[in-house]
């Protein structure tokens, strides 16, 4: 990005710097998300793509394989966990999208750890050899699976077993798990090309909101708010205040209940031009008092109706057609957003639609969960 302070003569050059060295920082906190993401979906791609087991990965195992069982994985950590109370999990699917976030080391409520040994993921079904014995849940037999979305546990239902068990696993070794094992199974009913093509839809869809490197900020676009703190928005608050306390000043002047002065005038009999001096004539002042006439009550209202006819809904003057008046969401907002509305920290890491947080701000994540979570929760949509 172009350096825009060599001469560091005026204070819009140092603006430009400032907001260059901002959207540069962004954009590359944004693109390591992305790229992160990318990796990770074509990893598995790849995998999926490539994961095939074999008898001879079960040489040495304490466990006899059936006729054209091979071994797929095998994990020499493992714990055999069982639920206490009865619990009805969904049924198995073939979701392969990567965990939000790490899990955590911790056994959840409820859950109890039984035995201890090596989970083995076969082409027929998922064993644990355990210290206490063998424990088999055969694919055929599932009636529901459930991961944990916050500890490595995955919980299995099968048809001849009446209580809930499962595995816990270390937590950097359950993505892993839980990925071969839904592979396995979609072997097991013969849905690899599903499970092949989910991931090639979710490549596609992330290539959609790979970030673009935003546009260079010029001196010419400083603009004198930047030296107000708080911006458009600090200014945009004084102005309420510069028309409101005059009206509340208004309102609470205590005129005269009679009418004193002017009943006074209005009862005094106007002198002829021929008795009164020309250096008396101009004495009278009520007229100083008609010039500042009290409001009336169209006079009030006029300004609560301005709103109204603001093309924009509230939102701050922009060349960009942006405002609150509700239309097409805005998904790939222009790369001088940032210069018209004040945007979030790492504004450009976003994956959703421009929304204004209730602080005031924007952000970009608009449809996703937690957005603005720190800005108070999310306001309104910005539209175009």
């Amino acid at each position: 990005m172009a350096k825009t302070d060599s001469t560091g003569s005026t204070w819009r050059y140092r603006w430009a710097h400032r907001q260059n060295v901002r959207r540069v920082s962004t954009f590359r906190g944004a693109e390591a998300a992305w790229r992160r993401r990318d990796d990770e979906l074509r990893r598995l791609r790849a995998l999926a793509a490539d994961f095939h087991g074999s008898a001879a990965a079960g040489a040495g195992l304490p466990l006899e394989l059936g006729d054209g069982e091979v071994v797929l994985w095998a994990l020499p950590a493992a714990q055999l966990v069982e639920v206490r109370h009865t619990t009805v999990l969904p049924a198995p699917d073939l979701a392969v999208a990567p965990a939000a976030g790490p899990l955590r080391p911790r056994r959840p409520d409820g859950v109890r750890v039984i035995d201890a040994g090596m989970a083995v993921i076969t082409s027929r079904r998922l064993v644990l050899l355990g210290g206490r014995g063998r424990r088999d849940w055969a694919y055929g037999r599932m009636t529901g699976l459930a991961h944990d979305p916050a500890a490595p546990v995955t919980l299995i239902q099968v048809l001849d077993r009446p209580r809930t068990s499962g595995l816990m696993l270390p937590a950097d070794a359950a993505a892993d798990f839980r990925f071969k094992l839904t592979l396995a199974f979609a072997d097991a009913i013969e849905q690899r090309p599903a499970v092949l093509a989910q991931l090639d839809e979710l490549i596609a869809e992330h290539d959609q909101l790979k970030p673009f490197r935003p546009a260079v900020a010029t001196p010419a676009q400083a603009r004198l708010l930047s030296f107000v703190p708080g911006g458009r928005r600090t200014v945009a608050v004084a102005a309420g205040i510069a028309l409101l306390v005059p009206a509340a000043l208004i309102d609470s002047n205590p005129s005269d209940p009679v009418g004193g002065a002017e009943v006074a005038v209005a009862a005094t009999p106007a002198p002829s031009s021929s008795a009164v001096p020309a250096l008396v004539r101009p004495v009278p002042a009520p007229p100083a008092k008609a010039s500042t006439p009290k409001p009336t009550k169209s006079t009030k209202s006029r300004p609560s109706s301005s709103p109204s006819r603001d093309p924009r809904c509230g939102a701050p003057e922009n060349p960009l057609g942006y405002d609150f008046c509700g239309g097409t969401r805005i998904r790939r907002p222009a790369a001088e957003v940032c210069d018209w509305f004040e945007c979030v920290p790492q504004f450009w890491a976003g994956r959703g639609y421009l929304v204004q947080c209730r602080d005031g701000s924007v952000s970009l994540a608009g449809g996703r969960p937690g957005a603005c979570a720190e800005h108070q929760g999310v306001r309104r949509t910005i539209t175009k």
